[in-house]
């Protein structure tokens, strides 16, 4: 039996079915699959073909069935409206199954779509998981996003309902839901035939007699439905990629491997069993939302929290610890972004004293690169395990973890550590050659990918194709640049596209935001290149300062300077950093850096449609134009 994480990692490469196939054992199935891996159609593989399964059986009446039902399910935690619900597995049930109904009144049944609009209530994982009780395919789309955004979804998904709700809240402010979704209704050319709008407190919604349902009305009559049986390759989901223009990529997530796939994550790379409380801190609008605060903790029997709220603000940067203690929380999954946050407002750490968190065991980071100084700010103050790990909305899970639950290696900074199993990682050049160890290059995986991450995208092969595995034929490509060491660990430097070429050298972005990042008074930064006539390119950086900084700027700019030449060497040509109040993120914490290039090399931008507050790249232009960039050149 294997032992370690190299024995799991070489079994599940060696013998991919024999590894899934017991993988699939701890989940209950109708009808077994005829072939764990179906490969007759590469490279549109497919696993688990010809099982018959339900993944919101597998979440709620499976655990209810073998004694579980009182037990926790989901905390809804929300500091925005003061407000804390708490559902066991049977109340969780009830919920779902009675909103199963309300959809099924409504026409909706197996293979239609539903479009939730939602913000972080517990009605939208209901939503979600109702939709899955009946065979329906759900398509989340961030609470709030532009109207034009939403109704290329719209157009793309071609939904017959849509869930939403008349209003969000996001710390001081109230945003109206119910017109942007009657305005994305509008501009679509696709028209769903109802809409299903939960009235929230906060704001009531004017309502369309002709279109619009009311959701506690329609609760208050519900038949309860029972579960669908669906093939373990239907599709579950359709999530659109965050900042997509034009028509969106619309990634799809089959049924029965996702399950298989998830449960088994949540013990293996998360070291969660049942009854543990897993908190991911994320939307459910982001792929994090879907698989960890949904679906994965579900299906495993713990107890998952859903927080309505931000790490600073809501009403401090105590906010985690809080509810850490509170509801005695065992996991934390979060971005980077939310720990720099904290940090810039509680540098020491001060506000942890006021809580007990002998509860807490791990914390996992993910969704952009985890910089080194965070990392260890968190350790220090934490006293836990601080786990990097890598994965993105296409591959649902993780790509490279330390995994709790099989084998914790030694950490090193900047990595997230070693390939999952299921994961055949390799470097690659632009020739589709392995390159050497250490050296930079494209992060690929060898065909086939492991269960749970995207068969296809919606209604559209082609672009599947080409949009992932055309450029390296036998491989899906990351659209990431790094290095494996001799080690086995994996470097995750940038995007492919954040790889700068100065002077013909091929330097990495996220290189030098390493080095910004271990400055003492340096709580988050962003290194981007921008046009130069002589060397093609050059880096600069962006600084946001910790709170109750001494030092002048000019200082700590120039001491940056020094650090990136002394440690990353001359041929950087790192001379130019500025420090600004904030960096322009999407509402998952990601920066904007590929905007922020845009504005510094005077090309034609559009506003993302992801973008946390459109106010802020006002802000960098004016922070370019003073350091000779931007409107400067004009």
């Amino acid at each position: 039996m294997a032992t370690s994480l190299q024995e799991e990692h070489t079994e599940s490469i060696k013998n991919p079915e024999a590894y899934w196939a017991k993988a699939a054992d701890d989940c209950y199935w109708y009808k077994p699959c005829d072939k764990v891996l179906d490969d007759l159609n590469k490279p549109f593989y497919k696993w688990f073909n010809g099982g018959i399964t339900n993944t919101c059986y597998n979440a709620l009446d499976f655990h209810i069935n073998n004694g579980l039902g009182d037990q926790l399910a989901l905390i809804y935690d929300s500091p925005v409206t003061d407000t804390i619900r708490q559902y066991t597995y049977n109340d969780l049930r009830d919920e779902v199954a009675r909103f199963a109904g309300v959809l099924n009144h409504n026409g909706v049944e197996k293979g239609d779509r539903v479009v939730i609009y939602m913000p972080m209530i517990p009605e939208a994982a209901v939503a979600m998981l109702a939709c899955a009780r009946i065979g329906a395919i759900h398509s989340v789309v961030f609470g709030g996003f532009a109207s034009k955004e939403l109704a290329t979804r719209i157009d793309d998904a071609k939904p017959k309902v849509i869930v939403s709700a008349s209003c969000g809240i996001e710390v001081k402010k109230v945003i109206p839901y119910k017109p942007l979704l009657d305005e994305a209704i509008r501009m679509s050319t696709h028209k769903p035939s109802k809409s299903i709008i939960l009235q929230r407190w906060t704001q009531k919604a004017d309502m369309d007699p002709k279109r619009d349902v009311d959701w506690n009305a329609a609760m208050s009559m519900a038949t309860p439905q029972d579960c669908v049986p669906v093939e373990a390759t239907d599709p579950l989901y359709i999530l659109y990629t965050s900042g997509t223009t034009g028509q969106p990529k619309g990634v799809v997530r089959d049924n029965g491997g996702h399950m298989v796939a998830l449960k088994w994550s949540m013990k293996a790379v998360y070291g969660v069993d049942q009854g543990d409380v897993f908190w991911a801190a994320s939307d459910v609008g982001w792929v994090v939302g879907h698989s960890y605060i949904v679906y994965a903790p579900l299906l495993k029997g713990c107890t998952t929290v859903l927080f309505e709220g931000k790490p600073v603000g809501t009403p401090d940067a105590g906010a985690f610890w809080r509810v850490i203690s509170q509801h005695k929380v065992k996991t934390l999954f979060t971005a980077p972004t939310a720990f720099r946050a904290i940090k810039r407002d509680d540098p020491k750490g001060g506000l942890l004293k006021d809580y007990d968190l002998s509860c807490f065991k791990a914390l996992f980071l993910a969704g952009e690169r985890s910089d080194p100084d965070t990392l260890k700010w968190a350790e220090n103050n934490l006293n836990v395990p601080v786990i990097d790990h890598w994965w993105q909305t296409e591959t649902g899970w993780a790509i490279a973890a330390n995994c709790m639950g099989i084998e914790i290696l030694p950490v090193k900074y900047g990595s997230p550590t070693k390939a999952v199993p299921g994961w055949n990682l390799q470097v690659l050049d632009k020739n589709c050659e392995p390159v050497a160890v250490g050296d930079i290059g494209t992060l690929a995986a060898k065909l086939p990918l492991p269960p749970g991450t995207l068969p296809t995208l919606w209604q559209n092969d082609n672009r599947f194709v080409s949009a992932y595995l055309e450029d390296f034929p036998g491989y899906f490509t990351t659209s990431d640049a790094g290095y494996i060491d001799e080690q086995g660990y994996v470097y995750v430097m940038a995007r492919t596209d954040d790889i700068i070429n100065v002077a013909g050298h091929r330097l990495s972005t996220g290189a030098m935001e390493e080095v910004l990042a271990d400055h003492p008074d340096v709580a988050e930064c962003a290194v981007l290149g921008v046009a130069d006539q002589l060397k093609g390119q050059l880096p600069v950086g962006f600084l946001v300062l910790k709170a109750g900084t001494q030092k002048s700027h000019e200082d700590i700019i120039k001491e940056v300077v020094v650090s990136v030449r002394e440690r990353i060497g001359p041929v950087a040509a790192f001379k130019t950093a500025t420090v600004v109040q904030r960096l322009p993120k999407t509402r998952s914490g990601k920066i904007l850096r590929g905007t922020i290039q845009k504005i510094a090399d005077n090309e034609t931008w559009n506003m993302p449609a992801t973008i946390d507050d459109p106010d802020i790249l006002g802000e960098m232009e004016e922070a370019l134009i003073k350091i000779g960039y931007a409107g400067a050149r004009n």
